[in-house]
């Protein structure tokens, strides 16, 4: 892709998690001028979660109405306005008015006709109407299966996104299988990892939220939510015999049973700088993820961070962890989670697995950021017209 290609970028808020989308971008900086554009996905509720989150996108809005400039480290970061709604034709409307309102200058205003990268399917309704040269889909997961989203609506729109886009790349190759069903090729391009990162001892140490935790320490890094297994981490929690339990990670709606479990505890998220030394004070990682249709189609991005860590890894037998089991430990049931963790705990990293990691150094962010950069200017970029923003009817 020619280095003078400006990329907009649909996706969750910059910074406010790691994601796979915000590692590729960060390598691209340097050769891309990059706007990123912070959404909106999931429609308000009453629960305390939305009410946090809704204030943080209020004051997002009131604080930055336009664009936060770019950094040294980050894009420059728009903040648009959004109707949090998406399920009927009228809330799909206004929020094609707003988005095509808010952004319409700013793409004009860009020196060259920017490739729109998009991780979200909401967006479908902007294309052939933002002035862009090329529409990218970037496939993170099936969104239609999360919990608390409208998942009709949002397949809607993924059939309309996917038919519209000039290309598209998957995370997995259940997504990738799941839309060839639909009737469209996808490139794949699994997550990478900083191999150095997760290894480097020079790292910030412990986090204080480990003070005072019964050792053994059996860890989990991710969002805490309804795909977590509570029958594996009761098992965990129960058989153990000593240790603790450590779901370290934000609250999206779990079961309130797992928080409500024994030697377990769940501190909320951290910084990603204290990973690596979380990862340091633990003796088995974990992925207790429960065996569903949305986790089937998951690309954890903890797994390859995981491996990297030289730390034993017990993962729920996926279609995602499954190409790593030379590297990990996979199980089924309670049962065999649990005497995995156990076995783990007292010989530590097998010398087999810790070999058979060595094919992580070729799965750098580094690499797939230069494939991604490659397939997302893949044909030449041609000068679109320049459509007027739609009015609300």
């Amino acid at each position: 892709m020619p280095e003078s290609v400006p990329l907009l970028v649909f996706a969750d808020d910059w910074g406010r998690h790691p994601s796979s989308c915000q590692h590729l971008v960060r390598h691209l900086l340097p050769r891309h001028e990059v706007v990123w554009v912070n959404t909106i996905m999931r429609p308000p509720r009453l629960d305390a979660a939305t009410l946090r989150r809704g204030g943080e996108k209020i004051r997002q809005w009131l604080r930055a109405p336009r664009a936060a400039g770019p950094t040294a480290a980050g894009p420059r970061v728009l903040n648009p306005r959004m109707w949090p709604w998406f399920s009927s034709p009228l809330d799909r409307r206004l929020n094609r008015w707003l988005l095509a309102r808010q952004l319409g200058p700013v793409v004009r205003a860009l020196p060259a006709p920017p490739v729109a990268v998009t991780t979200l399917p909401i967006v479908a309704d902007l294309m052939g109407v933002l002035p862009v040269a090329r529409w990218v889909y970037y496939c993170v997961d099936d969104f239609s299966l999360w919990p608390g989203l409208d998942g009709a609506a949002l397949r809607r729109m993924e059939e309309q996104l996917v038919h519209g886009v000039d290309e598209v790349i998957a995370v997995s190759e259940t997504l990738r299988d799941q839309l060839g069903r639909m009737g469209r090729p996808a490139r794949l391009l699994t997550h990478g990892v900083e191999p150095d990162v997760w290894a480097d001892a020079g790292s910030p140490g412990p986090p204080s939220t480990l003070e005072g935790l019964e050792r053994p320490l059996v860890v989990f890094w991710g969002v805490v939510d309804r795909r977590m297994d509570v029958a594996i981490v009761r098992r965990l929690a129960n058989d153990l015999g000593r240790g603790t339990v450590v779901l370290v990670g934000p609250h999206n709606d779990p079961d309130p049973a797992l928080l409500r479990l024994p030697d377990v505890v769940a501190p909320g998220p951290l910084p990603l700088e204290q990973l690596p030394g979380l990862a340091r004070e633990a003796a088995v990682l974990v992925m207790p993820y429960a065996d569903l249709p949305v986790t089937r189609a998951i690309q954890p991005l903890k797994l390859k961070e995981y491996l990297a860590t030289g730390k034993p890894v017990v993962a729920r037998d996926l279609p995602a962890t499954r190409p790593w089991a030379d590297c990990l430990d996979l199980a089924d049931t309670p049962e065999e989670f649990v005497a995995a963790v156990r076995q783990r705990v007292h010989t530590g990293l097998p010398v087999e697995q810790r070999l058979a990691r060595g094919r992580l150094s070729g799965e750098t962010w580094a690499a797939k950021a230069r494939a991604f950069e490659r397939w997302v200017g893949r044909r030449a970029l041609k000068s679109p017209a320049r459509p007027v923003a739609p009015a609300l009817v």
